[in-house]
């Protein structure tokens, strides 16, 4: 048994049953994996998700695929039609009452399930005429009576370049690779984001080829919508046609902190996806909330969809049962401390299911979004109102600097349990918060701190 020790200030924070926390530091252990014998040979296989338009009655979306074409204003005629939205085609008259829209916006609006980012391409490339005119702008305010025809984009092969790029590696063997990831980091390369990126670092390190993600939309970093965690995310196969598929196995928001899994091989990255599947992967987080949250601890059981306000977030949607909607979600939370005497919380949460944003989601729904969040509703100005009446004077200043310049959601990763995919060991790891989140958590302690009572 090896034992580690890691200082960490978050004393109090509930442990799993193999970390134990001291006053000062926190423990934990893990077995190290025996010699992995060879993957079982495999092939791989994927699926594509169904394809399902929404348009009024006046729309008339055309879809074309291998061995013929449609053309149906009805939802369920497109089902199954286009997996990836590759060749379907939208073409409609903008009604009156639509007021002021972006071009892009409004085909986003027509297409349900599409990401704006696929809609920005396909403008981009001469594929949407107003009018009869092609417009290759996607900020274009389209106005009533404009005629639309848009044809969307095939997806594209997005290659990713090993990198050289440094990074804080907790555990690696043969076949895994945990990784703190830190914040502000793109997991993988997007349109808005081709380089620089965990995956182009990854790809140096474990000396692989360039690889290409095939079949799979990836958003551009201004759209910051994810995949849930379910889904295969492997990085791609190599220019070559071998399988080099090492995956990450589950993602992180660009802002957010912490540890993160990754498979080196198809045979692990099959075995750990299974148990983010099964909801076997222990995942902790840590959060700083405006407001604190009532009761102190809970189970949230909530469903998740795209917020139909604003597309570039997700939403709690009580009631909702079309899986086109809104997708079942389940968090549970506990206040591990009360700080700045009630102006924010330490909170600790524990997710059942693997929603995109389905902490920062859940929290905006408690009301207690992430301090940082302003996408869900924590701005600079809400979170200082909560915290200006408890704030000393002497001390206003510096924490009005702290919180305005806080530029990202205030969540890490904080720990991480799984089945190793060979030796079938149980090994768990944890990694402090980064100094930023450190830093604004020590200035509203000596506002004030309160421990509730277990």
């Amino acid at each position: 048994m090896v034992w580690l020790s890691l200082s960490l200030s978050l004393s109090g924070l509930a442990s799993s049953s193999k970390t134990f926390l001291t006053s000062s530091s926190l423990l934990f252990s893990f077995v190290p994996p025996k010699p992995r014998l060879p993957p079982p040979s495999s092939s791989s296989s994927s699926s594509s998700s169904s394809f399902r338009s929404r348009v009024p009655t006046t729309a008339r979306v055309i879809s074309s695929f291998a061995g013929g074409s449609i053309s149906d204003s009805n939802d369920d005629a497109l089902s199954g039609v286009c997996p990836n939205f590759s060749g379907v085609r939208l073409e409609e008259t903008v009604p009156i009452d639509s007021g002021k829209v972006r071009l892009d916006s409004w085909i986003s609006s027509r297409v349900s399930g599409i990401s704006r980012a696929r809609v920005q391409s396909s403008i981009r490339l001469g594929l949407v005429r107003v009018n009869g005119q092609v417009v290759d702008k996607v900020s274009y305010n389209v106005k009533a009576g404009d005629e639309i025809n848009c044809e969307i984009s095939e997806l594209r092969p997005l290659k990713a370049e090993p990198e050289n790029i440094p990074l804080d590696i907790v555990y690696e063997d043969d076949s895994v690779l945990v990784v703190n990831k830190p914040a502000h980091m793109v997991v993988h390369p997007a349109p808005g984001n081709p380089t620089g990126t965990l995956v182009n670092g990854i790809l140096h390190h474990c000396s692989l080829p360039t690889v290409a993600f095939k079949n799979e939309e990836i958003l551009s970093d201004d759209e910051d919508i994810i995949d849930d965690e379910l889904k295969d995310i492997s990085v791609g196969h190599s220019t070559t046609g071998a399988s080099v598929r090492p995956g990450i196995v589950h993602r992180l928001d660009k802002g957010t902190s912490g540890l993160l899994l990754v498979a080196k091989d198809e045979h692990s990255h099959a075995h750990l996806s299974n148990q983010f599947k099964l909801h076997t992967i222990q995942r902790v987080y840590v959060s700083l909330t405006s407001g604190v949250p009532s009761p102190l601890s809970g189970r949230i059981e909530v469903p998740i969809g795209r917020d139909s306000n604003n597309r570039i977030r997700m939403a709690a949607i009580p009631g909702a049962t079309n899986r086109n909607q809104a997708r079942h979600a389940a968090s549970r939370y506990k206040v591990i401390e009360i700080l700045a005497s009630g102006g924010s919380a330490l909170v600790e949460w524990r997710l059942e299911t693997g929603r995109t944003h389905q902490i920062r989601a859940h929290a905006k729904y408690l009301g207690i979004p992430l301090l940082g969040d302003e996408v869900y509703g924590a701005t600079k100005s809400m979170s200082l109102s909560l915290l200006r009446p408890r704030t000393p004077s002497d001390s206003y200043g510096q924490l009005a600097k702290l919180v305005s310049g806080f530029e990202r959601p205030c969540l890490h990763a904080l720990a991480l349990g799984f089945r190793h995919p060979y030796t079938e060991k149980n090994i768990h790891f944890t990694c402090p918060p980064p100094p930023d989140f450190a830093l604004i958590l020590s200035q509203l302690r000596q506002i004030g701190t309160v421990k509730p009572s277990a």
